[in-house]
Order: structure tokens, then sequence, then C-alpha cells
């Protein structure tokens, strides 16, 4: 009775399973390792699960970077909990590498204690070489990793045996390596395989050898787990408490294309996207083009300038015209949103930005775009600013630019950023009947006899009507040389140019009395300290001031969307405090337009290294700042 007895208990060590609240796991290797499909498999399978979820791809900035080095490195972080989750996590508890280099460029990622899961045939002399090793090390073997869990497993050498009769080729069999991490992972958190093999069935549908042989190493990998000798936990994390609905996990360029067809929808619009590919915004192009079903026209063309000047056309012609890039392309348009600003057009502008200057770090995040959106034209060229700051908000974002545009008469920019671009979160989506209706009211002919047509007369929103090319009677001239008021005829008269600059800023500014007042995100509405932010900095200062607040530190938090014009009470809410600290991925921009326009002593935290700030940085920052 003894014998089985023990057997059960051994059992039971091996399989203990560990409840925790929220787990941070970042997926690295090489860009032909298939980690962004590995992540965001994984994803999605925790979110169907009930966790709630964060997520950071990070890319090479090479198309074909060079294969097993340090620069060639791609990542996927997740935060996956049965908690509220903000950000894609500080630090991670399981770091799974496929290489050296992997190893060499995110050990600094994973807390002590932490989990390596570590492919070994990546660790061979040549990995090691390419990863700037030094001759005869190698970290799996010289005790430098004593302080973490190190789990090694030759990824490589048990696909190829899983494919063995297969019929595939090495390569093709190489492919698969990352179903292996992806079942190994699942195993480790008790997840399900079904999803995953949805998706390759749905994938590979042309290829069933490929769906057989990603399924086949899936399960393998899933079974290793329950295989190895070596023993080892596995872990819980519980549904997190959501309100109740249905939900999605959504991606900030695909949420901002979604904003955008729903926008359009429920103002009985055409949708027009003129683009050229640019990261980190081509991914907006590739959602719109798939709904053609709503009306979305797409047009890739051949440049930057031939994109926004098709887009004017489109809004010209009585449909809403939008067209997106990141910094470098947006510097090209800036001649032509002039053109959409005097002709006082709707045009949607997205500035999905990244590293700069110049083509800068093209797959790396940063905000560093914000005084360019509001300042970067020749002459007084005011546009109103919106900017989104999670993944689901950027459907928002969108769908409000488009309202701006729509009602106003105005080109609109709405700004998001790589990190909340490619990052996805859960979203509770709206239906279409929550959404407002935009109403749009083109210009008629009931002239009386003898009145002529007045393109520039503005109503009390200051917008000038809209007016559909070939409308009898309502022909009016178009260009870029200042209007006379009201007529819109060429005028050079100096009194009417200042006129025309003042009432353009004055449309702007009115915007002020159609967006909400600023509100208090966490915290008191007023006391010692106040965080401000925008964009994509939110989940960071959300978390910091969280913890702040929880260990007594009198800090608040508020983030604006509306960056042109800001909301009415902005400036009453900042002087509510004692100290204003404003976070900005940037080298202070929202500090300057806020110092210059509340004159408030503003303090800057700035980081410019193409990564989210975290929330320890922050949180640091409280504390230095309320000692």
């Amino acid at each position: 009775m003894g014998k089985p007895f023990y057997f059960t208990l051994t059992l039971h060590l091996i399989m203990k399973t560990e409840i925790k609240t929220d787990v941070v796991i970042l997926f690295a290797g090489d860009s032909g390792d298939g980690i962004q499909l590995t992540g965001s498999q994984f994803t999605t399978t925790a979110a169907l699960y009930g966790n709630d979820i964060s997520t950071f791809p990070n890319f090479p900035a090479e198309i074909r970077a060079p294969q097993g080095t340090i620069a060639g490195v791609s990542g996927f972080q997740l935060h996956f909990g049965s908690v509220e989750i903000f950000t894609a996590g500080d630090a991670c508890d399981v770091l799974v590498v496929m290489n050296a280099a992997a190893l060499k460029a995110n050990l600094k990622q994973l807390k002590s204690g932490g989990i390596i899961i570590a492919n070994t045939d990546g660790f061979d002399p040549k990995n090691l070489k390419l990863a700037k090793y030094p001759d005869g090390v190698n970290p799996l073997k010289d005790n430098s990793l004593e302080k973490y869990i190190v789990h090694e497993i030759d990824v490589t050498k048990i696909t190829r045996t899983a494919l063995a009769d297969s019929g595939l080729g090495t390569k093709e069999m190489d492919r698969s390596k990352n179903m292996f991490v992806l079942g190994y992972i699942y195993w480790m958190y008790n997840r399900s395989l079904d999803n995953s093999i949805e998706f390759l069935k749905e994938q590979f549908k042309k290829r069933p050898e490929l769906i057989e042989a990603n399924i086949k190493v899936l399960k393998a990998g899933f079974n290793y787990g329950d295989t190895v000798e070596t023993p080892m936990n596995r872990y819980e994390v519980k549904p997190a408490p959501v309100e109740k609905g249905t939900y999605r996990s959504i991606m900030g360029n695909q949420a901002a294309a979604i904003g955008l067809i729903a926008a359009t929808q429920k103002a009985g619009l055409t949708l027009y996207y003129g683009t050229y590919p640019i990261t980190p915004a081509s991914d907006i192009l590739h959602e719109l083009s798939k709904h053609k079903n709503f009306g979305v026209k797409t047009f890739q063309a051949e440049d930057e300038i031939a994109a926004i000047t098709s887009a004017i056309g489109a809004s010209f012609g009585g449909s809403l015209g939008v067209t997106a890039s990141s910094g470098p392309g947006i510097a090209l348009k800036g001649e032509a949103i002039g053109l959409a600003l005097m002709l006082e057009i709707p045009l949607v502008i997205v500035n999905v930005q990244r590293g700069g200057p110049s083509t800068g770090l093209p797959t790396k995040t940063e905000q560093s775009d914000l005084l360019q959106a509001m300042y970067g034209r020749n002459g007084e060229s005011p546009v109103p600013i919106v900017a989104s700051y999670t993944p689901s908000d950027c459907f928002y974002g969108a769908f409000e630019a488009c309202r701006l545009a729509i009602e106003f008469m105005t080109p609109v920019f709405f700004l998001s950023d790589g990190y909340i671009a490619n990052g996805s979160e859960p979203w509770k989506f709206p239906t279409a009947t929550e959404l407002p209706d935009l109403k749009v009211s083109f210009a008629k002919n009931d002239l009386k006899e003898g009145e002529h047509f007045l393109p520039y007369k503005r109503n009390e929103k200051l917008a000038r009507p809209w007016a559909i090319p070939g409308t009898k009677g309502l022909e009016h001239r178009v260009g870029g040389i200042e209007k006379e008021n009201e007529t819109g005829n060429i005028s050079y008269d100096p009194e009417n140019h200042e006129l025309m600059v003042k009432l353009r800023q004055a449309k702007v500014d009115k915007i002020a009395d159609y967006i909400p007042l600023q509100t208090i995100d966490n915290g008191k509405s007023e006391g010692k300290l106040l965080i401000l932010g925008w964009g994509s900095t939110y989940g960071s200062i959300k978390t910091a001031v969280r913890e702040a607040i929880s260990e007594g530190y009198d800090v608040s938090h508020a983030h604006v969307k509306y960056l042109n014009p800001f909301p009415k009470n902005l400036g009453e809410v900042l002087k509510s405090y004692d100290k204003v600290l404003i976070p900005e991925m940037n080298n202070g921009q929202l500090i300057k337009i806020i110092r210059d326009k509340y004159f408030i002593d503003a303090k800057g935290l700035n980081k410019i290294k193409g990564m989210p700030f975290s929330s320890e940085e922050i949180k640091n920052k409280i504390i230095e700042l309320l000692k």
C-alpha cells in the first residue's frame, strides 16, 4: 500500500498549481521565429478565458533584421490577470527566449526569481557569437542565471522529431517551433488549445499539411509539460471581474479603423482613405481594406502628398476624406493640411507617432509629434487635435475626430502612437444605437432671385456650408490663396486677411464649447500633486498613482484627450494643485503649451528611448516630488 501512496504524492508535487493574480510573459526571438504570432495567440486565448490583458509588441527596425543579433530581436510582452490591468507590465515573470540574443536583450526585464524558458538550439557557438557573448561563455552553463528558474528545452530538436514523418523540409519544420513554445505556455497556465487550433485551420486552410504539422507541434509542447522529468509548477490566473457585456480583443490601429467606419456610417457619408504605407500606421489601411461592404474606399497612393490631396478631393466631393501617416509622412503632408484648412473642409489626419527625427526609430514608440500637430505648418494654421490613450480608446478618438471635422468643417488631427497602435486589450464594444448620430447637412440651392451663394458665410459654430460640386447655383472658388470673407473670392486685402486668420482661429477655439470638461481620473479634485498626462502614458500613470494613493501620498491623475482646444476648465483644474507633473515620451512638448497658456510652473518627466514609461519610473518621481 505504501508504494502507490508514494507515487501519488510525487505526482502531486510535480503537478502543483499555484494561483496568480497577474502574470507578465515576454516572448523574444528572431523576427522569423513567429514571436508576434505566439504572443497574439496567447493573448486571444487569455482574453477568451476572461482575463484582463495589455500587450506590448516590440519589433526590430529593419524589415530583414540580421538573424541572431541583438538588433534582430523581436519581442511580445503580455500582462494578463484576474485584476484590472493598465500596462503591459514593468518587469516580466516569464521570459521565453529562442536564442542567445533574445536572452541578452531582455534579461534585464526579468524579475529576480523569474522563469526563463530557453531554446537550447539557439545557444550554439554561432548564436552566442552573433549575440556578442565572449568566446567560451554560454549563459546557460556558467551559473550567471542562478537567481532565475531556467527551463532548458531543445525546442528545435523536439519540433523536428515530432514532424519527422510529415514530409516537410527542415525550414518548414522549423517554422513550427513557435507552436511548441505556445503549447508549453498553454500547459503552464492551464489554457485550452482550442482557439489556436481553430486559428491554424483557418490560417492554413489551403495547406492541410501545415495545419496538421502546426497542430501536432502545438500538442507536443502541451504534452511536454506532462512528460518532462524535471518537476515543474503549473499556474492558474482566474478570470477578471469585468462589467457584463460582449468583449473582443482589440489593437489600437484596428480600433481606429473601426471608429472611422462607425463615424461615417452614423453620418451617412462615404469613407475615403488615401494613404501611403508607413510604420506604424499601415495596419489602418489593412483593416479598412477589409470593409468594402460598408462602402469604404481605400487608395494606396504613390507618395504622401498624393495620399492627402486625394483625401482633400474626396472631402470636397462630399465624402469624408481621411489620411494617415507617422511623423515623417505628416511633414510631407504639411502644405496640403494648410490647403484643407484654407478650404475649410472636413478632413481627418491620423498620426501614429514613432521615434524621430527624420526616419528615426520606425518601429519604436514616442510622443514627439504634438508640437508638429499644433504648429507644424506655415502661416497661422490652427488645427484641432484629439489624442487617444489606450488601444480601445482609439475607436472613440477616431470617431470624435470625425465628428469635429464634420461639425466644424475643418481638418482634425487624431494622434495615436506605436505603443497603443500595436498594443491590445479587451474591449466592450458599443452597439450602433449607443453611438451618437453625426448630422451632415449639405448646402442647398434655396437662394432667392438675385441672391448669390456665400460659401464662407458661417453658422453658430463658425463653420461654412458644405457645398457639393455640381450643385446648380452653388458654384464657388477653391484654392490655397486667401479667401474674401463670405464670398470666397481671392483677396489680398490686409484687413480681410487678418479677419480670416482670426475667424479660423475662433472656429477652433469654439470647439471648447462642444467637448467635455476635464475630469480627474484618479485621486482628489485638489491637493498637493497632479499628474497630467496625454496619449499612451495613461496606463503607467494610472498604475503609479493608484499605488501611491494606497501608500498615503496626496496625488491625483488627469488625462487630456482634447489638446487643441483644451477643455474649458483645464486651467482651473491645474491651479487646484500645489504641483503639476507632466510625464511625456518626448523632450517636453505638452509642458511647453501648458506653461505658455496657463502660466503653471509644471515639472516634466521625459523619456525618449523608444519604450513606454514603467509605472515604477512615474511612482519614483511622485515620491521624489512629495518628499
